[in-house]
Order: structure tokens, then C-alpha cells, then sequence
């Protein structure tokens, strides 16, 4: 018994031979395995030399194994690391942990040799007893090169592996950590689920496992994000107030940064993260929720707020999981705070959410019972299913009421909410400013502020204009101008919702009563352009000069018969008297004086060029004897219409380009971007507006109106030279090619007149017979035309003048000052819980009659929770309008009372706490396409309220708060909020590192005069 020397000491006296075999042999035969459960291995030599000792029945056999003695299946002993390819029943039989401990307490082990104890792992076809088990590497992020090796059963969790990294390598019990996964490719992964099993985590053998600790502010050494920051010096020694901390702005990310910084602000849910008692809520199983993905990313933008070390955060991890999880705030567009407040409060729950299997349970009506008991049982069952942070702190209880009208069941159901959005009361009426632009043509246009109903159409507008003119409101036609051209022009039965307040709006007078498509008037819509000094040879270009647009343009009605070259010249100049010379004598006799050289042979046919200008037809009819082509292509012409263009033209590259320079904000006027109806941009400055003429007019007026397929410019203009140099000797309608002479003998002209697009530009195909425009007006004209009225700069600067056109007159309406209605919030709470009339969208199904009632609706607030979200619904939208409501919501800093309002009575002397204190409010500025949002907020730790601009952070006064801008509020019940630890601070902390005065916004210094509309410059 020489083993026994070295051997553990035995528990206890072993049983007889024939006891112990019995005992084994049933242990071996019976027990199953069973996941988790521990079996040990045993060197199969000794175990068969233990069988035939027990068999022969003589305790003082030689064959007595002595010890158990495992070092046949040891590499090196010292190390105690197994051989690789050990076969069972070959060389080590499994026993389970009883047979192994019955062993053990009967013949001990040797020495210093480990037992072999090994788990069953669940696979995913069997269960089997892990020999080998996870042999890993762990090492600090900080210092990567001293790593261990440790093993680990597959059944063992992260969190195991998390404890031993924490004793191995000494980390502090309040630092906080995460771990990584690195294999050999170096490919990292985060092990999040540190309740997830080695197995389940895909961690195998020579992996590495790293782990990291969480910086003093808030980042981690594996991903620091990018700070704004003057240098990488001044932000590490940066101390500032904790929470006063900016987002920056990523590209139209101002709604979530609103919507974060009121959750920053809100105590109890920044506490629990600042905490870290997120940590042991993660749910990674719940199929509704984001795998904790959404839970870490906020936790790690408010650690990095809240560490006091940041000027600005940038939320860039944050931003990419939101839009991984919600495809709608993918990219960069501008998005609703409240429906990502939404978001986030749903994701947050779902990933926090402590029941990791919710149960079924069907929901009753109240069926007559109290409201208490059905109440409670309504709280009960949610909390059965929905159990986190976010129920605690934001959730409440409202009672909704529903009478069917035909049998007058009455349904009663107590329901959960997160927010309560209240409805602002709406006024039916709105204030629209116009431009009245008069038939007198030395009238200046009037500016006139009206009160037209905000559900009405555009005729309603013409008929509240026609009270305050006199003039007909069937003679008006209504138009928004924008960058010298049409961007629409409405019809009278279109609503007025589709009319921003910001848009201008031109009212024309028109001279006939209505235009119809075959009537004999038609709607010419008149642009004014100036041609460029230089020829432009664009792709898309005829080498013609370049044209931009400027002036206001014009709606006049026009004859048919009127529809002539001189007809429209004398038209228009006559319109245009007001702030256009006419023509000098001295210039018209210069160009007589040159006709007069040419003989009577060239008067006779300039007064043959004046009957037929551009080859109106009653000239046309005359020449039958012109030559075949010429005939046959003015007939072709004959009665046709002018090439006409639709609303929703193409836009060239020049004009996108400078609408977005003036949405940038460089203009000091703010003009808008939107879309038209067909979804094309009418965006365009018009300062460079390319033209493209088939054929282009000299400066003087002349034109070569030679009818001629496409060529070479310059061969055409040879030609022409040289055709102006030889005597005309016969009358055009004998020689076509005599017509080139024509131009020479017309009267000097101020301007030209050219067919465009909507847009103002020339399309290719528009006047290519050689006329630069075709007034060939039929029945089958459409009754709606644009032309442009093109200059020559130098008879521009001469004849026009600008500033004359650009002035208007102000009615005696627009010095009536409207004043801004002003609600409280108490009425918004009270429309809230005022009976209403179920849509027919959204009927209820009565159980009593069996179909479908438009039942009445009364929502009631049971219970409320320590932070109330109150949702101010300033955008509007119905079937027939969508706006947005800049009502300025009085809404009380301090003691917001819901006593009144709230029906359940348990708390002291009957009441609930039910007072609130403001701790935020996001706003929104601007209308319903575009906008910026900012954010006010209290710090909860010295009191102080902020004004959170994106990036830029600035002290607030409380008189500033209540703006006709507030969105969201969030409020504190008073019986929760924790007071202020430090002072009030009485200098500016300012994330810029510069005065107040400078870093303010455009917003924030626009409250006091209550702007609804800042130019989103940031965005």
C-alpha cells in the first residue's frame, strides 16, 4: 500500500467487494445524461483492474488499483492538459459525479492530479459529455499581449467567463466592461448576452477573449467616436457641467437630437443608465425587441453626456441603429421628433422588458363591474406581459368609454399609454397676404391681407380679394411666383391648404370674365428675360445666347385676333407703361434713314414685311405663288398652335444649383424649395437661365426668318451677309430667298417676343421653321400660353426701369395687427377628454348589435406616471387639408394640476399625487415640409434650464420657454423629483467655449418676436 501513502485520505470505511460492484454496475446502467449535469473521466486501466479486483472477492488481491491514477491520459502532467484523440472505453471510461465520488471517498487519488470532470452540453442532435472542453485565450483590451489560457465548458455563460477575467486580471468592482470575441482572422465581435452560453455565443478554441473598460467619459477605447472639439489637448482637459452637452447634427438629424436631450433631462431614466442597472435588464430574446442593440447604443450616448468631458456628442452609432431597426429614418431626411420619441420609448421597453415570455391573456370588458376593480385588473395583466424601466417611469392608464347610438351598450376598457397627445383647438379661419396686380398699366401692384376660410378653396380667396377691390372674382386668376417665373397657378376650385403662408401670392386682374379652351380669349402667362452677352454651347444648346430672367411676370387675357407679332408687341408695351420707355424717335429714324437707301423698291416691301409678320396667314394667302416648299411648309403651319409647355416642366442644372444656395440661407429674403404636384423640383434662381432659341435675333430687332433645316451657325450667318448686301429687285412672295432682306426694313423694336416652357426656357423644336414664334392661334389652342419678353441688356438698361417695376403699394388691411390666439394647456387637456363621434374610417363593432356603430367615445385619465409626456398635435391632417398649428399653447412651468381630470381617488385624503414641474420641451420650428427642431431642457442636477440648438448649448430663462413653437412637453410629479445637489450656476456653460451672445442661434434669438418660420440652416 505504498500509493496509499501519497493518496487523498479517504471519507469513509469502503463496503465490501461485492457492495461496491453492485452499486457502480446500477450507477453505470441507469443514470442518463442530462444537460448540464457533471461526469468525470476515469483512466480505463485503472478502472478495469478496479472491475476484476471486485470480482475476485479478496480484498487482499494483488489486483487492489490503489489510487485512482489518471496520468495516462495527461500530455504533460504539470500542466494537466489531456492528450489530443483519446478514445473512449480505449483509453478512459465516463462515470457520473455519484460513481465518481464513491470511487473517490473509497480508494482516493493521487497527489496533485486534477479530477477530470466534464459537462454535458446540449447539441443539437444529442446530448453528450464534453471531453475536451473550450480552451480560450483572455486578455485587456489595454494590454493585449499578456494573455492567458483558460478552459471553459461550452454550458458555461459569458458572464462566467466575465468573473474570472475580473479576478485574473484585477479589475476594479465599479468598472464598467464589455467583452469581445476575437478569432484568428481578427475579426472582433461583441459578446452582449452575457447570460448566453459558450455554445450558444460560437465560442471555440483558440479564440481570443478581450476585455474592455469603459473611459471617464463614457467612450470606449475600441470606438471612440469623433468629438467636436478644438484640439484633442483641450477636450481631454475639459470639465464641464454633466448633461449640458450638444448633439451634433449629422444632416437633418435635429429632430433626434431633440428628442434625446429631453430624454437626457429626465431623471429617473438617465439615472438607471448612469447606473449601470441596465446591465442585468438586457433582453435578448424577445422577438419584438432589438437584441439590447438599441438599449447599449442610447446607454452610450448619455454616459458620454453625462461624463461632463464633452462639448458635443456625435450620435453617429446611435443614428445607424435607429435607422437598422426603423427603415424609416434611414438616410437623412427630416423626420417627426415625437414619432422617434415614439420609437425609442417601444425599443427601449422591448430591450429592457424583465418578462422574457409573455403570456396569452385575453382581455374583458367591464360588463357593470366597479371601475377600480377593472382598472386594476387592466394594470395587472399589462405588467404581466410589459415589465421595464419605461412602464415604470412613463406609462399611465386612461378609461376609454364607448355608447353604440342604436342600442346604447356601453363598452368601458382601461388602456396603457405612453404619451397623451392632446388636440389644439382650430380656428376655421386664416390670414393670407397677396399681391392684387391691376389692369390699369400704371396701377403698382397692391398688397392686401385677407381673412379667408382655412378649409376653403382658391375661389373663396378671389371673392374675399373682390370685397376689398371691386373687381369681379371671375375676372382673377391666382398664381405663385417664385425666382421671376409661375411655380403654379392655381385653379379656383383647388384648396387653399395647398398655399403656404410664406409662398407669394400674385391675384391678376383679368379683362375677360372666364377663359375657356375654344373661347376666342386666351391666358398668355409673360416672362421677362435679358439675353447674355456671351453665346452659350452647351450640349443642349444652338450656340444661341445665354437668357436670364428678372421682373415680375404677368397673366393677361388676349384676343385671338390679337395674337400677332405686333398685335402682342403693342400689347405688352401698353401693360408694360408703368415702368418701360417708349422707343426714342431718334432711333426709329436712324433705322428709317437706312430704309430710305434702299429705294422704293424696299418700301414697297416693307410695307409687303408689315402685312405678313411672320408669316401670318392673311400674308400667307397672298403669296400662292411662292415657290412649292415654301407654300407647301406654310401650310403645313397654317392654323396650328404655338408649341406649349406644361406646369411641371423639365428644370435645368443651373437652376437646382441656385435654389440650393438660397436654402442655405444666403439670401437675406428666405425663398422656399418644395416640389411641384408631379414630384419634379421647381427650384431655380433664374440668374443663369440658359436659353436655347432655334434662331436668335440681333440686338437692333432684325431676324432672319428663312424657313431651313438645321445647319452650321456660322454658314447661316455668312449667308446672310452676303444676301444683305445685293438689292432687292422682286417681291418676297416671288422669291423665297428675298425674305432675307426683310429684317432690314421692320421698325426698331424694344424687345422680342419668344414661345417658352413654364420654366421660361426655350425648348428645342420651339420655332425651328424659322419664326421664333408662331402665334397661329385655333380653336384647338389650349387657353393657356407662356411667352417671354426678351431684352437686349443694353435697350434693357436704356428703356427699363427696375426700380419703378419692383414697387408696390400697401392697402390700409395690412396695417391691421392680428393678433396670435393664445390657449392653455388645461383646454387641450380638456378637448382631450371631451365626448367624440368615432370616424367612419374607424368604426366600432357593437357585440350586442353584430356590425360595425360610429359609437361615441369618451377617454378619461385614470392614472398617470412620475414623468407625462404631453404631445401637442400641431400638425393637422385630413382628407381635404395638412397644416400646421402655431397657436402659442400656454403651458405652466410649475404645479400642473390633473386633479381635476383624474378619476381615480386612493391616495391621501382620497387624492393622487397629481403635480407636475417642467423639466423639458422639444420645438419645432417652421412648417410642415421643412423645419428645425431644438430642444429646452432642466438639468437635474443644479436646476438650471438650457437651450439645446444641436451642437450648441446656451443658458435659458424661464421667461423664454412658452414659444408658439413648444412641441413636446415632458413633466416630473413633484413627489418624485430629487432637488438640485449642486448650486445654479451663474456663468454660461456653453458647449462652444465662447459668450452667450455669440453662440446663440437665429432661433433662439427670434423668440421673443415669436417666429414660426427659421430657414433650416442646419439642416
Amino acid at each position: 500500500m505504498i500509493m496509499a501513502a501519497i493518496a487523498t485520505p479517504q471519507a469513509a470505511e469502503p463496503p465490501g467487494l461485492e457492495t461496491q460492484r453492485r452499486q457502480i454496475e446500477a450507477l453505470l446502467q441507469n443514470y442518463e445524461l442530462r444537460a448540464g449535469e457533471s461526469w468525470y473521466l476515469l483512466e480505463q486501466r485503472w478502472f478495469e483492474q478496479w472491475s476484476e479486483y471486485v470480482k475476485s472477492g479478496d480484498q487482499n488481491s494483488s489486483l487492489f488499483p490503489g489510487p485512482i491514477d489518471n496520468s495516462e491520459l495527461f500530455d504533460e502532467l504539470e500542466s494537466c492538459h489531456l492528450k489530443d484523440c483519446l478514445v473512449e472505453n480505449e483509453d478512459f471510461t465516463l462515470i457520473p459525479a455519484e460513481a465518481w465520488h464513491k470511487l473517490l471517498s473509497w480508494y482516493g487519488q493521487v497527489g496533485d492530479q486534477p479530477a477530470l470532470e466534464r459537462k454535458v452540453v446540449d447539441l443539437p442532435s444529442t446530448l453528450k459529455v464534453e471531453v475536451y472542453p473550450v480552451e480560450v485565450f483572455l486578455c485587456l483590451h489595454s494590454n493585449m499581449d499578456n494573455a492567458v489560457t483558460v478552459q471553459f465548458s461550452r454550458v458555461d455563460t459569458i458572464q462566467t467567463i466575465q468573473k474570472r477575467m475580473r479576478a485574473e486580471f484585477e479589475v476594479p468592482d465599479n468598472a464598467e466592461t464589455r467583452l469581445w470575441m476575437k478569432s484568428s482572422d481578427t475579426s472582433c465581435e461583441r459578446l452582449r448576452n452575457v447570460h448566453a452560453s459558450v455554445l450558444d455565443s460560437c465560442l471555440s478554441s483558440g479564440m481570443t477573449v478581450i476585455m474592455e473598460m469603459r473611459n471617464a467619459d463614457g467612450t470606449w477605447p475600441s470606438s471612440r467616436p469623433q468629438i467636436m472639439r478644438n484640439s484633442m489637448e483641450e477636450q481631454e482637459s475639459y470639465r464641464g457641467q454633466p448633461g449640458v452637452c450638444g448633439l451634433t447634427n449629422l444632416g437633418n438629424t435635429c429632430f433626434m437630437n431633440s428628442a434625446l436631450q429631453c430624454l437626457s433631462n429626465t431623471p429617473p431614466l438617465t439615472e438607471y443608465f448612469l447606473q449601470n442597472a441596465y446591465l442585468e435588464e438586457l433582453n435578448f430574446s424577445n422577438p419584438l425587441g432589438m437584441k439590447g442593440e438599441i438599449a447599449e447604443a442610447y446607454a452610450d450616448v448619455i454616459k458620454q453626456m453625462w461624463s461632463g468631458r464633452h462639448f458635443s456628442v456625435v450620435p453617429r452609432v446611435f443614428k445607424t441603429k435607429v435607422g437598422h431597426f426603423a427603415s424609416q429614418f434611414l438616410g437623412y431626411q427630416q423626420h417627426d421628433s415625437q414619432e422617434l420619441l415614439s420609437f425609442l420609448l417601444d425599443g427601449l421597453h422591448e430591450d429592457l422588458n424583465r418578462v422574457k415570455n409573455k403570456e396569452y391573456i385575453e382581455l374583458r370588458d367591464a360588463e357593470g363591474r366597479p371601475d377600480q376593480e377593472v382598472a386594476e385588473e387592466a394594470w395587472r395583466n399589462h405588467r404581466r406581459r410589459n415589465d421595464s424601466v419605461i412602464v415604470d417611469t412613463f406609462h399611465g392608464l386612461f378609461k376609454s368609454t364607448l355608447v353604440c347610438p342604436e342600442c346604447r351598450k356601453v363598452s368601458v376598457t382601461f388602456d396603457p399609454f405612453c404619451y397623451l397627445s392632446v388636440p389644439l383647438p382650430v380656428s376655421k379661419e386664416r390670414v393670407m397676404e397677396v399681391f392684387f396686380v391691376s389692369l390699369d398699366p400704371v396701377a403698382k401692384p397692391i398688397q392686401h391681407r385677407l381673412v379667408v376660410p382655412k378649409a376653403g378653396r382658391v375661389f373663396d380667396l378671389c371673392v374675399a380679394l373682390s370685397l376689398a377691390t371691386g373687381v369681379s372674382a371671375d375676372q382673377m386668376m391666382v398664381a405663385d411666383v417664385f425666382n421671376h417665373r409661375f411655380y403654379k397657378i392655381y385653379h379656383t376650385d383647388e384648396f387653399l391648404s395647398s398655399i403656404l403662408d410664406r409662398d407669394d401670392i400674385f391675384v391678376y386682374e383679368l379683362s375677360c370674365v372666364s377663359v375657356e379652351e375654344d373661347g376666342e380669349e386666351v391666358v398668355l402667362a409673360v416672362y421677362m428675360r435679358e439675353h447674355g452677352h456671351y453665346r452659350d454651347y452647351g450640349p443642349s444648346s444652338t450656340s444661341s445666347y445665354g437668357t436670364s430672367l428678372f421682373g415680375h411676370p404677368l397673366l393677361m387675357s388676349v384676343r385671338r385676333e390679337q395674337c400677332t407679332r405686333d398685335g402682342l408687341y403693342d400689347l405688352f408695351l401698353q401693360r408694360l407703361a408703368r415702368y418701360v420707355r417708349p422707343l426714342d424717335p431718334s432711333d426709329e429714324m436712324e433705322e428709317e434713314d437706312e430704309v430710305a437707301e434702299g429705294g422704293e423698291d424696299e418700301e414697297e416691301e416693307e410695307e409687303l414685311y408689315r402685312t405678313q409678320t411672320n408669316g401670318v396667314s392673311e400674308a400667307e394667302e397672298e403669296c400662292e405663288t411662292s415657290g412649292p416648299s415654301k407654300s407647301d411648309e406654310n401650310s403645313r403651319h397654317e392654323g396650328s398652335r404655338c408649341d406649349q409647355v406644361q406646369n411641371n416642366g423639365q428644370q435645368d442644372a443651373s437652376d437646382a444649383e441656385e435654389r440650393a444656395e438660397e436654402e442655405a440661407g444666403s439670401d437675406p429674403d428666405p425663398e422656399r424649395c418644395s416640389s411641384s404636384e408631379e414630384g419634379q423640383s421647381v427650384c431655380s434662381s433664374g440668374d443663369a437661365n440658359t436659353q436655347d432659341p432655334a434662331d436668335e435675333e440681333t440686338a437692333d430687332g432684325q431676324r432672319a426668318s428663312e424657313t431651313k433645316e438645321e445647319g452650321d451657325q456660322s454658314t447661316q450667318q455668312e449667308e446672310d451677309d452676303e444676301q444683305l448686301e445685293m438689292p432687292v429687285r422682286a417681291k418676297p412672295c416671288k422669291r423665297p430667298a428675298a425674305r432675307k432682306c426683310c429684317p432690314l426694313k421692320r421698325r426698331k423694336t424694344l424687345f422680342t417676343i419668344q414661345a417658352v416652357n413654364a420654366n421660361g426656357t426655350t425648348e428645342r423644336g420651339m420655332g425651328e421653321d424659322g419664326n421664333a414664334l408662331s402665334f397661329c392661334f385655333s380653336s384647338s389652342q389650349p387657353a393657356q400660353s407662356y411667352v417671354a419678353i426678351d431684352w437686349d441688356p443694353d435697350m434693357k438698361k436704356k428703356y427699363y426701369n427696375e426700380n419703378e417695376a419692383e414697387k408696390y403699394v400697401k392697402d390700409h388691411s395690412m396695417e391691421v395687427v392680428y393678433q396670435q390666439t393664445t390657449v392653455q394647456l388645461q383646454e387641450c387637456i380638456e378637448l382631450f377628454t371631451t365626448v367624440e363621434t368615432l370616424e367612419e374610417e374607424n368604426p366600432w363593432y357593437c357585440p350586442v348589435c353584430k356590425k360595425h356603430q360610429l359609437a361615441t367615445k369618451k377617454l378619461d385619465l385614470w392614472s398617470l406616471p412620475e414623468v407625462l409626456i404631453i404631445h401637442l398635435k400641431r400638425f393637422s391632417y385630413t382628407k381635404y387639408s395638412r397644416e400646421k398649428l402655431d397657436t402659442i399653447v400656454d403651458f405652466p412651468l410649475r404645479n400642473l394640476d390633473f386633479s381635476d381630470y383624474l378619476l381615480k381617488k386612493t391616495g391621501v385624503n382620497g387624492e393622487p399625487p397629481s403635480r407636475y414641474d417642467l423639466i423639458a420641451v422639444s420645438n419645432h420650428y417652421g412648417g410642415l415640409r421643412d423645419g428645425h427642431y431644438t430642444s429646452y431642457a432642466r438639468n437635474k442636477d443644479n436646476g438650471q434650464w438650457y437651450y439645446f440648438d444641436d451642437s450648441k448649448v446656451t443658458d435659458a430663462k424661464e421667461e423664454q420657454i412658452v414659444t408658439n413653437a413648444a412641441y413636446l412637453l415632458f413633466y416630473h410629479r413633484q413627489d418624485k423629483i430629487r432637488h438640485p445637489t449642486l448650486p445654479n450656476p451663474t456663468n454660461s456653460c456653453l458647449t462652444s467655449g465662447q459668450p452667450a451672445d455669440d453662440v446663440i442661434s437665429s432661433n433662439h434669438e427670434g423668440l421673443a418676436g415669436a417666429a414660426s418660420c427659421v430657414s433650416m440652416e442646419t439642416d
